[in-house]
């Protein structure tokens, strides 16, 4: 038999597993102010990220947006151009066209990128802020582009002679 059961070997294991306890956790209680100030500094580098992504998804909307002013003022001219039966459907959808042009270019007057001094969360913020405006100049849009092309669609018809 090469090992024996002593009530002293028994002390002495359970004292070493408790000094291995301890120790561990006397050294996480000394790395953890270590560990919260990395964890910090890559939750910042991540608020930067997400700050920037934030930036660019605006600035695509923006983008996406601009690409359909020409198509605003196309539609206003064409329905005042036009011969419809109701003169004031016509006039409302030119001011909603008109109104939408206006909200984007309100929008790109009140846009200023954060000073890089700002911290990463309130870019975060402004960011999130400025896409719901965006979004929402975007629904406007959308809506009065697709109305004019309705109140256009069914007037023409009716300005187009017959072929019989």
């Amino acid at each position: 038999m090469l090992y024996s059961y002593t009530p002293v070997a028994a002390s002495a294991c359970v004292l070493y597993i408790r000094a291995v306890k301890s120790a561990r956790l006397t050294l996480l209680f000394l790395f953890w102010p270590l560990l919260l100030a990395l964890s910090a500094c890559l939750s910042l580098e991540s608020d930067e990220q997400k700050a920037e992504a934030a930036e660019k998804a605006v600035l695509a909307r923006h983008d996406e947006l601009m690409g359909r002013m020409d198509q605003l003022y196309d539609l206003r001219q064409q329905l005042q151009k036009a011969s419809l039966p109701d003169t004031v459907e016509a006039g409302q959808r030119r001011r909603s066209l008109l109104t939408a042009d206006a909200a984007m270019m309100s929008w790109m007057h009140q846009y200023h990128k954060p000073a890089a001094a700002t911290a990463a969360d309130q870019q975060l913020a402004y960011f999130k802020e400025q896409q719901h405006f965006i979004d929402s100049v975007g629904v406007l849009m959308e809506h009065s582009i697709d109305s004019a092309q309705l109140v256009l669609k069914q007037a023409q018809p009716a300005t187009q002679p017959s072929a019989k």
